[in-house]
């Protein structure tokens, strides 16, 4: 499903207009973008938690060449499935 098939589905089971359903998607990603950026988590009860990692800076490999070369800290946005979605994948 991408993004287009998600609004889609949200217009249809919510009965809202697709361009209402599509600000409410956007509104969703948003906010969850702006969260994370804060370095805040988002708790979704029974379906899964938005969170930050830190990644530490490391030496790595250059797959072409062999060549040792730097891997520079980042941070990377991390999402831990909660129970009641892997119930209902499972």
């Amino acid at each position: 499903m991408n993004k287009n098939e998600l609004i889609g589905a949200v217009a249809d089971s919510s009965g809202l207009s697709r361009n209402d359903a599509t600000k409410a998607v956007e509104a969703v990603f948003d906010t969850i973008t702006a969260t994370l950026s804060k370095g805040d988590e988002v708790r979704l009860v029974g379906f899964g938690t938005f969170a930050v990692a830190k990644r530490k800076a490391s030496m790595g490999r250059n797959p072409r060449t062999g060549e040792p070369m730097p891997i520079k800290a980042s941070t990377q946005p991390k999402f831990k499935a909660g129970k009641g979605l892997k119930d209902a994948v499972n």
